[in-house]
């Protein structure tokens, strides 16, 4: 391969780790702008610490229990190539990767993923988590479920061989699946033995909206994540390659404006009222669900795609209130519902379509709400019983952000107005 071409390929691939990275900014808008005020030190202080530490465990062994070179006779379930990141041999030449990136390249772009899947847990446990506890869910989810799952696809294992019929193979793109699903599977156990926050489910059964405090924060979080999904599935191509990569950019942007149009419309539909949160959620779903087949559709099935996806964000968080789990961003259904949406989507549109694929994209999906779900309920039920997961009713009332960090988000609001 030529130099210059190699050369292009890396950096794309760093400019898409970048975008990523930049997603993180938009998660922390996002759930800010849809709590309330007395909690927005707590939640940022956890996105922070979710991407430092997400970083740092995909060094330590994360990235090496995703990759670790699964041989033919495998099972391909688990494995690991040793702790560390050194470089292999011709790690940072063209030989690497098909001449898309090197070895520092190909680390710190999957590193960017590896955090995404506890950030959507954060969302959903928000207002009421201990941060102990949400952090030590953190270590483990992202230093073993998360790199564990991606490695049955993304790292050679069984899901990237399972083949039924015509079909071979599951397919998950960018990460329908394997990022959103991991962290909304997460999500939604956590929600389970959390509990609803004081005041969101009434004893005569009622559903009581929280509002968020900040909507201009959550919008422009969640345009930040739309910018990001760009480096999200367009570095996915793994190259620059100039035709996939500009049809990914188009497929992931008609769908996510499908979504967030689909979503706004049947809200309105439905509850008579321009519902500027069930818009962002529509956008948000409408990019986690074409994320599994991005390469896979043409225009037309991605905005098909986007407009199922927002039609489902409206009822999932409906379904979800019915449920009495109580989601203060709508993280299960976005991440989780559509993520599953997504998977199926590529046996039902693009040139993957089929039967057969239909089928092996539910046994992925099965294998990883399998997995994910009871490590997860191991995870937090370990720690609800020792360590505590949910703060006291008087901390949860006051807020977070006095108990926990002792300081307030606007600690001068009252005295700069004029």
């Amino acid at each position: 391969m030529e130099a210059g071409l190699f050369t292009a390929n890396n950096v794309w691939m760093m400019i898409c780790a970048g975008l990523v990275f930049f997603m993180h900014l938009g998660f922390s808008f996002l759930e800010i702008g849809l709590t309330r005020q007395k909690n927005t030190v707590n939640i940022l202080f956890k996105n922070v610490f979710i991407i430092c530490v997400g970083l740092l465990l995909y060094y330590i062994g994360g990235f090496n229990l995703m990759y670790p070179g699964f041989e033919d006779g495998d099972t391909g379930f688990l494995k690991f190539a040793g702790f560390g990141i050194g470089a292999p041999e011709n790690g940072m030449t063209s030989a690497y990767a098909d001449g898309g990136y090197t070895w520092w390249t190909d680390f710190l772009f999957q590193g960017m993923f590896a955090a995404t899947a506890a950030t959507i847990v954060s969302g959903a446990v928000a207002e009421r988590v201990k941060l102990g506890g949400f952090m030590l869910f953190t270590l483990v989810y992202v230093g073993l479920v998360y790199p564990i799952v991606g490695s049955w696809q993304w790292g050679g294992g069984f899901l990237s061989s399972l083949s039924y019929g015509e079909a071979e193979g599951f397919y998950d793109f960018a990460g329908s699946t394997l990022v959103h699903s991991v962290g909304g599977w997460g999500a939604l156990i956590a929600i389970f033995l959390l509990g609803g926050r004081i005041g969101k489910f009434g004893e005569d059964g009622s559903t009581n909206a929280i509002p968020g405090h900040n909507l201009p924060l959550a919008t422009a979080g969640v345009l930040i994540l739309w910018l990001g999904w760009f480096g999200f599935n367009g570095g996915s191509v793994l190259s620059a390659d100039p035709a996939l990569t500009s049809l990914v950019l188009v497929t992931t942007s008609l769908a996510a404006a499908a979504g967030g149009v689909s979503a706004f419309i049947t809200s309105t539909l439905l509850y008579k009222n321009y519902d500027l949160t069930m818009f962002l959620n529509g956008i948000l779903g409408g990019l986690v669900g074409i994320t599994a087949g991005a390469d896979q559709m043409s225009p037309n099935e991605a905005v098909i795609i986007g407009l199922i996806a927002g039609v489902i964000i409206v009822f999932g968080v409906a379904l979800i209130d019915r449920l009495k789990l109580d989601d203060p961003v709508g993280a299960v259904t976005v991440h989780l519902i559509c993520g599953i949406w997504g998977t199926l989507a590529v046996g039902l549109f693009g040139s993957k379509a089929g039967f057969d694929q239909f089928l092996v994209q539910l046994a992925g999906i099965g294998a990883a709400a399998a997995f994910c779900s009871s490590t997860a309920f191991i995870i937090l039920f370990a720690i609800k019983k020792t360590a505590g997961l949910r703060v006291s009713r008087e901390e949860e009332l006051d807020g977070l952000d006095i108990h926990e960090h002792g300081m307030d988000a606007y600690a001068d609001f009252r005295m700069n107005q004029h």
